[in-house]
């Protein structure tokens, strides 16, 4: 089994190796796959954006059977989320849960403007996400940075990162059990469309 630092350390590894275009990924691919027919021991759990700008296993360089990848729209926290999450550490031991944000989320632009613009154009299930990315960005709406665009997206792209970070380490009794006796680590990161980087920015444990 890999533990959580373990885990962290292989991503950045692989993200470094993405970044700089030094990634062993096409090596691994044909061998990986007979390996796999008898059952999967995935070292990381990622709850990732669905942006097709974000692939998960490219970014960090892991092939498959090594990452348990959950997507979905500005890597939001929804019952279905938490109860992957669960079966992903229940079944298979894994220590380690990345929530992964990006720069330019379109899912986080739209609730910015959602916020400052309300429309009522939106379907009930786009508004669902924009519900629950808002009360993670909102108050930012109340600084200066509501004058500097670029500065906001940046914010509010952490924020939200931080926000389902949090959901997930205090919305589910079975994975505080978890963290509370070190079983597990979440931990909150954002991806650069710019460089390629990932940035492990939030990784204190509550």
């Amino acid at each position: 089994m890999t533990s959580a630092s373990e885990a962290l350390e292989r991503l950045k590894d692989g993200n470094r190796r993405f970044a700089s275009s030094e990634a062993q990924l096409d090596m691994r691919l044909v061998h990986r796959r007979d390996a796999l027919l008898e059952g999967q021991q995935p070292m990381a759990i990622i709850l990732g954006c669905s942006d097709s700008r974000v692939p998960v296993e490219l970014i960090f360089d892991q092939g498959p059977g090594e990452l348990f990848v959950i997507r979905v729209a500005g890597n939001i926290v929804a019952s279905s989320q938490i109860g992957s999450v669960e079966f992903a550490a229940a079944q298979f031991g894994i220590s380690l849960v990345v929530v992964l944000g990006h720069t330019h989320c379109g899912a986080v632009e739209t609730t910015l403007e959602e916020l400052q613009r309300e429309t009522q154009s939106q379907s009930k299930n786009l508004r669902s996400i924009v519900g629950r990315i808002g009360p993670a960005v909102q108050g930012l709406l109340a600084t200066e940075l509501k004058h500097e665009p670029g500065a906001l997206m940046h914010e509010a792209v952490r924020s939200n990162v931080r926000a389902s970070v949090n959901q997930l380490r205090h919305g589910s009794d079975i994975l505080e059990r978890l963290i509370e006796t070190g079983a597990l680590r979440i931990v909150g990161a954002e991806y650069s469309l710019e460089t390629g980087l990932v940035d492990f920015f939030h990784c204190a444990v509550d």
